[in-house]
C-alpha cells in the first residue's frame, strides 16, 4: 500500500515548557486502519491535534500525497481531506441529523434560504454511499450513542475526508454497537479510506487495526504490525514495564451491609422519571458493578448517593444512617469516598496545586488544624507521601493540577479519596480516558480496599472493567435495574449488551427482588 501521509521530526513544546512531542515520525498508508497508542501525556493527542491543524509544531513537517503542507486551522485540514471524530461529539442535540450534517456547508435556495430538503438529500446520499444508515429527520437528542457517532463520521465524509481520525471511538458503545462500528470501518477501509484509531483498548486495537504506532514520553516507540504484536508487548512498549492486563482478585468475603437503597426514584425538574424504584444493597468486602449505556440513570443514581441530588421517593441508608436527604459533606462524613465521572468539574480544581487538591478534605481534621492555623508542614508531608504512593508524575506537590496528564489528574483524585479510610467507595468511570498503567494501578487499589473491607459501587462504561472487577453486577436501562447477577462471572459481554440495549429484561423473581 502507498504511503498517503507522513509527519517527520515533529517537535511540540507548550508555553509552560512541557515537551509534548520530541522528534516524532508518524506515517499512514492509504486504505489501512492504523492505531496510535500511548499513556496519557505520551503525546498522541498533541500529535493528532497538529495533524488536524489545531496545534502548530515548533519543528518538523507534514507530507500529504507527496506535498508538504502547513495547516493553520482545522478548516485547512478538512479542506485537504482530513476529518476528526472527537471523543466528545460535536453535535447540536436539538437539531435533526440533516441539520447537523450540513452545518457550515448549508445548501441554499436562491443563495439565500436554507434548503432543508437538499440537506436531507445530501444526508441520504452520503448515508447510502457509505452504508452508514441513519434517519436524516431524526432529532439528534433522541438517538443512541452509536447513531450519534455515525453522524460524526458521515459529517467528515460529506466534507470530503479521505483520512479519518477517531479518538477513543468505542469509549461509550455497547458490544453490539462496537461490532457494528467495526464492520462500518472495515467497509470504509475497503473503499480506500485511511483510518487513524486512537484507543486504550488493547483487544479492540488487535481486532481492527493493521499497524500501530506507540508513543511514550513524547517519543515514538516505533511502528508495529498489529498481528505480530501481543497485547502484553504493546502494554510494555506504552508503559516501559510489564503490565498486568487481567484483574487478579480472590473471592469476595462479604461482611455487613454498608449501603441500602429501597424503592429510590428521582424525577427531573419537569417531572420526567430518571431513576425508577431502584432497590439495591452493597456489603463490606464487595464490589457491586453497574453496567449500562450512558444516560440511563447511572449518573443520577451516583448523585443521589453522594448528596448532589435529592431523591423524589424512597430511602437510602449508609452505615445504618438514613442518608436520603443529606448534604455532600454529611455524606462524606459517613466515610464515603467519591471518584466522579467528570474529574475536572467535580473531582479536582485545575488552578490549585496537587497538594491543595490532595488535602482538600483534611482541613477540618484536628491533627492538621491548629485552631486558626493549619499544620502546613504536616499537610505538605502527607501530600508528598501520597504523590509517591500513587506514583503521580509531577514536578512537585506545588504544580497546578491542570498541567498534569489525564491519568495523573485521576491519580490525584484517587489518592485523596482512597486515603481517607473510606467504608463506601463510589467509583464512577474511574479509569475513563486514562492509560493502561494508570488503569492497572487504580483497579488494583479498588481490589485492595475491597479486601480490607470497604464496599465499592463501580459504574463503568468499560464492560471489560465492570465484568472483571465486580463481584456482583447490575444493569440499568431507562432508569431501572433490568438485570442482576449475584456472581458477575456468570455473564458474558454479548448477553450484557442485550440487557443494556433493552432487548432483554429479567423478572423480579429472576433478580431475587
Amino acid at each position: 500500500m502507498e504511503e498517503i501521509l507522513s509527519m517527520q521530526g515533529i517537535t511540540k513544546v507548550y508555553p509552560n515548557g512541557v515537551m509534548a512531542n520530541k522528534d516524532v515520525n508518524f506515517s499512514v498508508r492509504k486504505g489501512e486502519i492504523h492505531a496510535v497508542m500511548g499513556e496519557n501525556g505520551a503525546g498522541k493527542s498533541t500529535l493528532m491535534k497538529i495533524l488536524f491543524g489545531m496545534e502548530q509544531p515548533e519543528e518538523g513537517k507534514i507530507i500529504y500525497k507527496g506535498e508538504e503542507i502547513n495547516f493553520t486551522s482545522s478548516s485547512d485540514a478538512i479542506n485537504y481531506g482530513i476529518g476528526m471524530v472527537h471523543q466528545h461529539f460535536m453535535l447540536v442535540p436539538s437539531l435533526t441529523v440533516a441539520e447537523n450534517m450540513v452545518m457550515g456547508i448549508e445548501p441554499r435556495k436562491k443563495n439565500i434560504f436554507f434548503d432543508y430538503d437538499q440537506a436531507i438529500k445530501m444526508t441520504e446520499d452520503v448515508s447510502k454511499k457509505y452504508n452508514l444508515k441513519i434517519d436524516p429527520k431524526a432529532v439528534v437528542d433522541t438517538l443512541a450513542v452509536g447513531k450519534k457517532q455515525k453522524i460524526e463520521i458521515l459529517k467528515a465524509l460529506v466534507r470530503g475526508a479521505e483520512i479519518l481520525i477517531l479518538d477513543e471511538p468505542t469509549a461509550v458503545l455497547t458490544p453490539q454497537e462496537t461490532k457494528e462500528l467495526f464492520e462500518e470501518l472495515i467497509n470504509l477501509k475497503e473503499q480506500g479510506f485511511t483510518i487513524i484509531f486512537i484507543s486504550h483498548k488493547l483487544k479492540e486495537v488487535k481486532q481492527i487495526t493493521d499497524r500501530l504506532t506507540i508513543l511514550r514520553n513524547g517519543r515514538s516507540m516505533g511502528v508495529h504490525n498489529t498481528k505480530d504484536t501481543s497485547e502484553q508487548e504493546i502494554s510494555r512498549l506504552m508503559v516501559g514495564r510489564d503490565v498486568m492486563l487481567k484483574v487478579e482478585k480472590s473471592a469476595a468475603k462479604l461482611g455487613s451491609s454498608v449501603m441500602r437503597m429501597e424503592d429510590v426514584s428521582y424525577h427531573s425538574n419537569d417531572g420526567t422519571p430518571i431513576v425508577k424504584d431502584v432497590t439495591m444493597e452493597i456489603k463490606e468486602g464487595q464490589i457491586m458493578g453497574i453496567a449500562g449505556v450512558e444516560g440511563n440513570g447511572q449518573g443520577e443514581l451516583v448523585d443521589l448517593l453522594t448528596g448532589m441530588k435529592k431523591a423524589s421517593d424512597g430511602k437510602i441508608w449508609i452505615n445504618d444512617t438514613i442518608a436520603t436527604n443529606l448534604s455532600v459533606k454529611e455524606v462524606r462524613d459517613l466515610k464515603v469516598s467519591h471518584i466522579p465521572e467528570d474529574r475536572m468539574t467535580y473531582g479536582a480544581s485545575g488552578d490549585s496545586s496537587i497538594e491543595e487538591n490532595i488535602i482538600s478534605d483534611r482541613f477540618a481534621e484536628k491533627k492538621y488544624n491548629k485552631g486558626l492555623l493549619m499544620n502546613v508542614k504536616q499537610l505538605t508531608q502527607l501530600a508528598k507521601e501520597l504523590i509517591s504512593d500513587y506514583n503521580i508524575k509531577c514536578a512537585s506537590e506545588k504544580q497546578q493540577v491542570r498541567m498534569l496528564s489525564g491519568g495523573n489528574i485521576q491519580k490525584v483524585v484517587v489518592a485523596r479519596e482512597f486515603s481517607s479510610e473510606p467504608k463506601l467507595i463510589i467509583a464512577n468511570q474511574p479509569t475513563r480516558g486514562i492509560d493502561v498503567g494508570s488503569t492497572e494501578f487504580i483497579r488494583k487499589q479498588l481490589v485492595k480496599l475491597r479486601d480490607e473491607g470497604a464496599a465499592v459501587l463501580l459504574v463503568s462504561a468499560d464492560l471489560n472493567e465492570v465484568m472483571e472487577l465486580s463481584d456482583s453486577l447490575m444493569v440499568m436501562y431507562e432508569g431501572e435495574i433490568v438485570a442482576y447477577f449475584e456472581d458477575a462471572t456468570k455473564v458474558n459481554e454479548m448477553d450484557l449488551g442485550m440487557y443494556m440495549l433493552g432487548l432483554k429484561r429479567m423478572s423480579e423473581e429472576e433478580m431475587g427482588v
